[in-house]
């Protein structure tokens, strides 16, 4: 049996909203939706793109707004209001993020009847890029240094402090609690995950942490002839390592993500100097993200959207790979 891990009925709700429920809500704000409701992408939220009435828009994405509906049990309405904080934060010194819209000063919303957090994005025109250039590398370069001189400059107190225990221990914990790995694996699951978050607990102690993006892969930054690049969906924000972002951008290990990553740390120096000290937790942090990848999905296995997608998960082959990539990390980490 998998384990509910919020069993207040919030779940049923967020599985089972309805065009209808959705612009009811959005209508609530002050806006007035046309009844076009497109489902968006997501596997963590629910997220879908409004078209709205609006006289004075300019452009055509502006008839449209983005509707974000948060998975329930997974942030407090503190640690979300830290989410959209940083987005204004950003926003305030002219980076390109994209900050939730506010009404009457007010930013997240709860359902009366589901108490499902919600908030509205302005839609904005973008796409993924390509294989960038070197100046392209050098440019995003700075946009991290940016946005990270940024980040430190407040505290997120109630945010998830990436960090061997968080990401590791408090993972591999729930996984011994359920059933979700198949018998024959999870004594094995379990030592290597314990050697591997041992090894590379020490190498976290002298780190300051700070309010970055967590989950800066290159699916969430997008690039508009209009602004250039600009990062989107900060949901995973932490207090973390710098380097963190880095390595999700580029986390190859081969001479040109080498090269790559130089050009970056060079526009990236420009704005706000880099802990060079962080790069040995490039290793780590890889590990880190696969235990918790894998307790994300499993948290999420009632979920049909999670089942459709990941349908793998709980087949004998995927534990196989996962136990040799817990080997791999904790030979690449032991001499950091």
């Amino acid at each position: 049996m998998i384990n509910n891990p919020w069993g207040d009925g919030k779940t049923e709700f967020f599985y089972q909203l309805t065009p209808d429920t959705i612009l009811d809500y959005i209508d609530k704000l002050g806006l007035k939706t046309t009844g076009r409701c497109l489902t968006l992408n997501s596997m963590e939220n629910r997220v879908y793109e409004i078209e709205i009435e609006n006289e004075n828009a300019k452009t055509p994405s502006e008839n449209f707004v983005i509707a974000k509906f948060y998975r329930p049990g997974r942030w407090t309405r503190e640690q979300i209001l830290e989410e959209h904080e940083f987005l204004f934060d950003l926003q305030k010194i002219d980076i390109p993020v994209i900050a939730p819209m506010s009404f009457d000063n007010e930013s997240l919303f709860e359902m009366e009847e589901q108490k499902l957090f919600y908030c509205v994005f302005p839609k904005r025109g973008g796409r993924n890029p390509d294989e960038l250039s070197k100046q392209q590398v050098e440019q995003v370069g700075r946009l991290m240094g940016r946005l990270h001189y940024a980040g430190s400059t407040k505290k997120a107190k109630h945010r998830i402090e990436l960090n061997p225990t968080t990401y590791g221990e408090n993972n591999l914990k729930y996984f011994l609690d359920t059933d979700l790995i198949p018998e024959q694996f999870k004594e094995a699951y379990q030592a290597l995950g314990k050697q591997f978050i041992d090894l590379i607990q020490p190498k976290f102690h002298s780190i300051r942490p700070q309010r970055v993006h967590g989950d800066c892969h290159w699916g969430n930054l997008l690039y508009s002839e209009q602004e250039g690049f600009f990062f989107i969906d900060f949901d995973d924000m932490v207090m973390g390592p710098v380097v963190q972002d880095l390595w999700l951008l580029l986390p190859g290990r081969d001479q040109e993500t080498i090269d790559k990553r130089n050009l970056f740390l060079e526009g990236y120096t420009q704005w706000c100097d880099f802990p060079y000290e962080q790069l040995q937790l490039i290793e780590p942090l890889r590990g880190l993200r696969y235990l918790h990848f894998d307790a994300w999905i499993g948290r999420r296995y009632e979920d049909p959207a999670f089942q459709a997608a990941f349908p793998y998960f709980k087949e004998e082959r995927y534990w196989a790979e996962r136990l040799q990539d817990l080997r791999e990390q904790i030979e690449l980490s032991q001499y950091l």
